[in-house]
């Protein structure tokens, strides 16, 4: 993607330097900044307090890091094996992590170039898959289509393109002008400010919603699709996704909008029968209870959003059955979940 006119990935990798850069998620939209880690635990640390945020971001990341270590301590078994524990701690959810890990793992059995090589390809063919789901999901999209999204599943979460939003972009190129509702995606608004960030920097007509409001505009006909991500998907065709994405898909279901799910196969997990077993992350009530955002000098404050004495829950994700799901939109086509025993 393109900010003011210079092409970026999220996230990228220096072999020679050892240093893995990426664009700091955290200090979106207010401020665009790179940040550049050194070792990885520091790349890891970087997955867990969601500077870097997002399946195809965080397996590319996790395994940049994987290949920070083998970089670092070469055929040292038992290191290797801290680090990569240590990588995969971070969080329990998105399974492109761990296909990450394990991939650049098992190929640095074979020397540390081989690590490279491989933490390499995978975030190549993470940009290349996502791109491929933009195409076949500009398929669905007729002109003027009125979508709605959840959390971020664009760009910023994935190396390039993104996946819910990589078909927005191939039909806005294509000329037919979609129109985007962003749901804000309490808690830690990720469609309001770094979905809206994105559809902006575009050119992409779009309006940020409360999370609430989906349903209003549904049941007024005045959504046309939902297209959100997903950070695993089972072999049955359940969906672990963004808290707030169960709802959305309940909602279509009623009023007979049609949800999509984007995802690029490494976030299938093909050896997880269902959603019910799925961990869900459970992170830190004070993404409820508190805000931050500039003042009027543009310096970051924090304050405090929820009654004081309160305390919350905040689960990260949700599980969405596979029967409120119409297709996934893959980079090997459009696919149904009843059609995903065959990929098996």
């Amino acid at each position: 993607m393109r900010i003011n006119n210079k092409h970026y990935r999220t996230v990228w990798y220096d072999a020679t330097t050892n240093v893995v850069s990426m664009i700091d998620q955290v200090k979106l939209p207010f401020a665009f900044e790179i940040v550049e880690l050194k070792d990885y635990k520091e790349t890891a640390e970087a997955i867990r307090n969601m500077t870097v945020r997002g399946a195809g971001a965080i397996g590319a990341t996790a395994g940049f890091a994987m290949a920070q270590a083998f970089k670092s301590f070469g055929h040292s078994t038992g290191d290797l094996q801290i680090a990569k524990d240590f990588i995969e701690a971070t969080r329990p959810t998105a399974v492109n992590l761990f296909y990450a890990t394990n991939k650049v793992f098992e190929a640095g059995q074979a020397g540390v170039e081989k690590a490279i090589d491989m933490a390499q390809s995978i975030a190549d063919e993470d940009a290349e898959g996502c791109r491929l789901i933009g195409e076949n999901g500009n398929e669905l999209i007729k002109a003027n289509s009125r979508i709605l999204t959840h959390c971020n599943a664009g760009w910023l979460a994935f190396v390039d393109y993104g996946s819910a939003l990589s078909p927005v972009y191939a039909a806005k190129n294509a000329g037919k002008e979609p129109f985007v509702y962003v749901d804000e995606t309490r808690p830690r608004g990720q469609g309001a400010r770094l979905t809206a960030f994105e559809l902006y920097h575009n050119e992409v007509d779009h309006r940020i919603i409360a999370d609430n409001a989906a349903a209003f505009y549904m049941s007024k006909g005045m959504v046309d699709m939902v297209i959100t991500g997903a950070d695993r998907i089972t072999a049955n065709g359940d969906v672990a996704n963004k808290i707030g994405t169960l709802e959305k898909a309940i909602v279509a279901k009623e009023f007979g909008v049609p949800f999509y799910v984007a995802a690029p196969f490494s976030t299938f997990d093909f050896a997880t029968q269902s959603g019910d077993m799925i961990t869900i992350e459970e992170r830190d009530a004070e993404e409820l209870l508190y805000h931050e955002g500039p003042d009027s000098d543009n310096e970051m404050r924090t304050i405090r959003m929820a009654s004081p004495g309160s305390q919350g829950l905040n689960p990260a994700f949700d599980v969405t059955p596979a029967r409120y799901i119409t297709a996934f939109i893959t980079e090997k086509g459009i696919i149904k979940p009843s059609e995903l025993k065959s990929f098996c």
